[in-house]
């Protein structure tokens, strides 16, 4: 197994089931939104799962940890992290339960060969890509700025693959709400429920976790907010909860 790793990456304990990923020491890494947007999802044994902007392929491995669907599938446009994402596969003795493939999602085309799936995951890039100086060959530039996709490329990859009523989950910064619900009603992907993530009780959200169905009807809820960290510092209980520490 130890060939499975290179010499550039480290092999990191998700603290689930045994799972582990392989990730780069100097490149994009997963961080929060990713654990509490695979954790937002409602997943159940028996459905079919694709994740969109998959990255390390972190979304997909803790569905699969913990809520054991049939089959995920991770959609990366970055060759390097596809392949990196299916030796994680391969260590962890899952690629019967999770695939990646590189692929563009803006290629509608293919992404309609891919059967149909009861949820959409993504952990799309935040930032506009004319926001600040950025590299369009760096993989964390990629990853963060809407360089190879936006929302409405987005919107359209989820529309291409979800069954009739599936549903998209996805995460996202509060400034791009106006934007992330216009494009859904245009792909008749209705938002059923947002729940704002603040860093503490003091200070104003700086994630949202969404959730909406395609053809869903028109009904928006709000969830309470969860805290990062308590005001005294220290992570807050629902986040212990969610990383599995003891508490």
């Amino acid at each position: 197994m130890e060939k499975l790793i290179r010499d550039d990456e480290t092999l990191d304990d998700l603290q689930l089931n045994g799972i582990y990923l392989i990730q780069k020491k100097h490149s994009f890494r997963f961080g929060v939104d990713a654990v509490l947007l695979a954790n937002f999802a409602r997943v159940k044994k028996d459905m079919k799962v694709l994740d969109l902007c998959s990255g390390t392929g972190i979304v997909p491995f803790i569905i699969c940890g913990k809520m054991k669907p049939e089959i995920v599938y991770g959609i990366e446009i970055q060759k390097e992290m596809v392949e990196m994402a299916n030796r994680s596969a391969i260590y962890n003795k899952l690629q019967e339960k999770i695939q990646f493939i590189e692929m563009d999602l803006k290629d509608t085309d293919k992404l309609k060969k891919i059967e149909k799936v009861d949820v959409v995951t993504v952990n799309p890039p935040y930032k506009l890509c004319n926001s600040g100086i950025i590299n369009e060959e760096d993989s964390e530039a990629i990853a963060r700025h809407e360089i190879c996709c936006n929302i409405d490329d987005v919107i359209a990859a989820a529309k291409a693959v979800l069954k009739d009523n599936g549903r998209l989950y996805m995460v996202h910064r509060p400034e791009r709400i106006a934007d992330i619900i216009c494009a859904m009603r245009k792909y008749k992907i209705e938002p059923k429920v947002i729940r704002p993530v603040h860093p503490n009780t003091k200070k104003p959200p700086n994630i949202m976790l969404i959730e909406a169905q395609n053809y869903g009807g028109k009904f928006l809820r709000w969830e309470k907010p969860l805290y990062i960290y308590k005001d005294t510092g220290g992570y807050s209980e629902e986040i212990d909860s969610i990383y599995g520490r003891k508490i």
